[in-house]
């Protein structure tokens, strides 16, 4: 991301209310963690998927960013990357880029 040698001294918070603002996100209802059998990965850690697939979208589909950020939160793909029951979340990069791609698991 352009902007990450600025936002990465924000505090977390602020910089997440602004940029909902800012892109007018709607809030939602979302518990993937109650049916969770296994450890559950870090925000950080999570965040990390996302952003390898978000940029890649976005580079190859030539794509703005938050347009990218956009259609990736809201495919099924998420849905299966945020399943920790599942393996999707620790496949690698381009197997989820060309999930993406397919519409479908590899």
């Amino acid at each position: 991301m352009n902007l990450a040698d600025i936002y990465h001294n924000e505090n977390i918070d602020k910089l997440t209310f602004e940029l909902v603002e800012k892109h007018n996100i709607k809030d939602g209802v979302f518990d993937n963690i109650t049916n969770a059998k296994y450890s559950i990965p870090t925000h950080w850690d999570i965040g990390k998927v996302y952003k390898r697939l978000i940029i890649d979208v976005s580079k190859k589909e030539n794509k703005p960013l938050i347009e990218a950020l956009i259609e990736v939160y809201s495919l099924w793909l998420s849905r299966k990357i945020e399943d920790f029951n599942s393996s999707i979340y620790y496949e690698s990069p381009e197997y989820l880029f060309q999930s993406y791609l397919t519409g479908e698991n590899l």
